[in-house]
């Protein structure tokens, strides 16, 4: 059984946490020793999000706030540790072996060289460690690290507080990437639990583009905790495409934060797919920073047992002449509970935005949940904006249809089932994601219950 923290507690836990961490890495230039020192005294101040908090009273991190975490362990000088070869060759088996992909991999918050590839890329990509980047490259990373996920959750201070190393992407201005950027981030532990808080930060020039895969994996079966937080600057007339999958065991728990900023003429497409974790919370936020600007977030959560799936989203239409559309899904069994909460805000001076928000959950039984709350704030008169939510379970006449053609009738849910889901699956550019993500659909579909279907025993 977990030791529990009290949580005032736990808030100089932390605090010890992150003087470990310093003589881990003595050698950090003196700004990042003042980030931290800053994000730390925020989150002190902060404290744990509480259940009156409106934008987290449907997510429960009792759990998370209780649990004595630990850094992982096995960090170093340089915070490297050994990967032994079992251990490897799990690891490559998650990162699309087969697909001309460049990768970028971190087991436990660190990033493996020797697990990495940066095969294919143009010689002017820089990509590989945060923590080797801040070194390597300040006057690239100073400027933006922080500063596109600016305040936001308690969590994300606690993650720079913390954070050790993550994943460092710079596309320069002109240069279009043909081969996606994988970054894979792995947990390890199974003995007590820990907390990893892996950073990302990815950066594409103007007219710029790339395609980047972040997914998140456990090799063990400890409740763990991964904190994540990934900052984005899409440049002028630039595209990026992202694809995330947070896929982690059942036991653990995940938050994780995406800050992006679009500039003028830019293109962002997010496509976010969450299965795993005990209690699962992803926050989304986008500010249109220049004038015709696109973002499109597409979402996809599947859940069962007790699971909690949370999509916060936040789209700021800040400039006038942008689009934002915007479609989740949710697949809910069992005991799961899913909450979407999707914010579009249109600025005053944001005439001519064009905004569409949608979700649609799909309820398999009569003890699953859904909170959802779609949000439309406009503060301008020439604007097209939309928004809806619609909760339901199989359609009672397209199953009748289906089984009138003699297709049994747990064929005939998974069907529509599948149709449901595929929707958002199709609309990711990577065949071997796709693929990846079919086979965990079709493995996550349920068995009939006669008593919820009302079909004989």
């Amino acid at each position: 059984m977990t030791a529990q923290l009290d949580i005032a507690a736990g808030l100089s836990h932390y605090g010890r946490m992150r003087d470990e961490l310093r003589s881990v890495r003595a050698g950090e230039p003196e700004w990042l020793a003042e980030f931290r020192d800053r994000a730390l005294a925020r989150f002190d101040n902060l404290g744990f999000p509480a259940p009156a908090d409106e934008e987290w009273r449907f997510t429960p991190i009792g759990p998370i706030a209780e649990t004595p975490f630990a850094l992982p362990p096995g960090l170093g000088a340089g915070c490297a540790r050994r990967i032994g070869d079992a251990e490897a060759a799990r690891i490559a088996a998650l990162a699309y072996p087969d697909a001309q992909h460049a990768r970028l991999v971190f087991v436990d918050g660190v990033y493996s060289q020797e697990l990495s590839s940066a095969n294919g890329l143009p010689r002017e990509v820089e990509v590989g460690s945060l923590a080797q980047a801040i070194v390597r490259s300040p006057s690239l990373v100073r400027p933006w690290l922080g500063a596109i996920a600016s305040g936001g959750p308690s969590f994300t201070s606690l993650n720079g507080a913390l954070m050790v190393d993550g994943a460092f992407v710079y596309v320069p201005a002109g240069v279009v990437v043909a081969t996606p950027i994988h970054l894979v981030f792995v947990t390890t532990g199974d003995a007590d639990p820990a907390i990893v808080s892996p950073r990302a930060l990815a950066m594409v020039g103007e007219s710029g583009a790339v395609t980047i895969i972040e997914s998140y994996h456990s090799l063990g079966r400890s409740a763990g905790l991964t904190n994540a937080v990934m900052e984005v600057d899409v440049g002028p007339s630039a595209s990026l495409d992202h694809c995330r999958l947070q896929l982690e065991g059942a036991e653990a728990y995940h938050v994780g934060r995406t800050a992006i900023r679009l500039g003028r003429d830019s293109r962002y497409t997010s496509h976010s797919v969450a299965t795993g974790a005990s209690v699962s919370r992803h926050d989304l936020g986008a500010v249109m920073g220049g004038e015709n600007a696109e973002c499109t977030m597409n979402g996809l959560y599947i859940g069962g047992d007790r699971q909690l799936l949370d999509s916060h989203t936040v789209i700021d239409h800040a400039v006038p002449n942008c689009e934002s559309h915007e479609l989740y899904k949710g697949i809910l069994n069992g005991r799961a509970h899913g909450v979407f909460n999707g914010k579009v805000y249109v600025r005053p001076d944001a005439q001519k935005t064009n905004a569409k928000q949608t979700n649609q959950v799909l309820l398999l039984s009569d003890t699953a949940r859904i909170d959802t709350k779609p949000q439309l704030e406009i503060f301008a008169d020439d604007v097209r904006c939309t928004h809806g939510a619609t909760i339901g379970q199989l359609d009672a006449d397209s199953l009748f249809y289906l089984r009138s053609r003699g297709i049994a009738l747990e064929d005939a849910r998974n069907v529509l089932i599948h149709a449901f889901a595929s929707d958002i699956i199709s609309r990711i550019g990577l065949p071997e994601v796709r693929a990846h993500l079919e086979d965990i659909l079709l493995a996550s579909l349920p068995k009939p219950s006669s008593v919820f279907w009302g079909t004989p025993e």
